[in-house]
């Protein structure tokens, strides 16, 4: 018997079922509590060994940008560099600061309009647990709720992984010579024969097994965004390493470029813009509970921007693994301002680009937008 039923009906010993919540202590109705601007609010601190098998949390604020201006880190067995370090929206599956319903299997953003957030990613420690979340607003997180549903053991087995998550954001360049040249479209495209220049979202010291990735991405241009293949660097291995893909989609198990909603416990597309071909915001998400993949000393994990590296994107993941500790510490997280999202393309900046291209061609007064210069000879 296989799959997440298979031992349900198991009777383990010496297991004791527990769980800190943010109910009100006096017995009244207040089962909340506040961060102001600034502070971080430990959520959690158990003792001694166990499992956390659930988290849900909601929340409140005037901030409407909360979901990337809170922090939710994790700490396990007493350890001062958190494993777990992600704005809150973007680890339950959220991107951009915004409010949306996801489901996937291990995590997911529930009715109403998505404000209850969840995981059931199981989350193993040996000697302690902590879970905070900063507020890094200007305004008080009011109204903050949660549950953690966790087992207490006696002890946990060496062989036990650490739950691991990871957030990463750039605004990536376009490299490539022929520039935005998607589909030859601009110019025939080049070769990319390694990652250096590639999106990374995972950069791990270590043993462990890789389980899932959300993938946001905005893209200020209608092209495709998602030529661009996932590449796998395991153990130290030199390109073109174990698992190479052919494409975005294809790494999201799906074809064809799609622009559709779809949700699978395991990928799928959460959110999709309603604009011109690929223009603006979709959220991917493919996670590895079949088939991880296991490293012994380390992982470098990337995706091209476009083939050839040869879209400026804004791109946003939060990976997620297990691992022996120690780990190697992340990066600091960026400052607010640096989460902030791009602005958004809108209908006056695509008449502008029109307007350009219309002097480019010779400011005729009766072009309509698909005509091309004639070939140099």
């Amino acid at each position: 018997m296989q799959g997440p039923l298979a031992n349900i009906a198991l009777l383990q010993e010496k297991v004791r079922t527990k769980r800190i919540s943010s109910y009100d202590r006096t017995g009244g109705n207040k089962d909340k509590i506040t961060i102001a601007p600034g502070e971080t609010a430990e959520l959690a601190a158990i003792q001694g060994a166990g499992i956390i098998k659930h988290i849900w949390m909601t929340l409140s604020t005037k901030d409407r940008f909360i979901r990337r201006n809170a922090i939710i880190r994790m700490y396990w067995d007493g350890e001062d560099k958190p494993s777990v370090e992600s704005p809150l929206g973007d680890f339950f599956g959220q991107g951009w600061g915004e409010e949306y319903n996801f489901q996937s299997l291990p995590l997911a953003a529930a009715p109403a309009q998505g404000r209850a957030l969840n995981s059931y990613f199981p989350m193993p420690f040996g000697h302690g647990a902590k879970i905070t979340i900063e507020n890094d607003s200007e305004h008080e997180l009011s109204s903050l709720y949660y549950y953690i549903d966790y087992e207490a053991h006696d002890s946990m087995p060496d062989h036990m992984g650490r739950f691991h998550a990871w957030w990463n954001r750039e605004v990536t360049e376009v490299h490539p010579e022929e520039g935005e040249t998607e589909w030859d479209v601009i110019a025939p495209q080049g070769m990319n024969v390694s990652d250096k220049h590639n999106y990374l979202f995972a950069d791990i010291e270590g043993k462990g097994h890789f389980v899932g990735i959300n993938y946001y991405v905005d893209s200020p241009g209608p092209m495709w965004y998602g030529e661009g293949d996932d590449m796998w660097l395991i153990d130290g291995e030199d390109w073109p390493g174990s698992l190479h893909g052919t494409g975005t989609e294809d790494f999201f198990n799906s074809s064809w470029c799609p622009n559709e909603l779809y949700l699978h416990p395991y990928f799928g597309y959460a959110r999709i813009p309603d604009k011109l071909g690929w223009m603006g915001r979709t959220h991917c998400y493919r996670f590895f509970l079949e088939d991880p993949i296991h490293f012994d000393k380390s992982l470098r994990a990337s995706i091209e921007h476009g083939h050839n590296n040869n879209l400026a994107l804004d791109i946003s993941t939060v990976s997620y693994w297990y691992q022996a500790e120690p780990h190697k510490p992340f990066p600091a997280i960026p400052p607010k301002e640096r989460r902030a999202n791009m602005p958004e393309i809108n209908v006056q900046d695509v008449h502008r680009w029109r307007h350009e291209w219309r002097l480019a061609m010779g400011g005729a007064k009766n072009l309509w937008g698909n005509e091309r210069k004639p070939k140099q000879e």
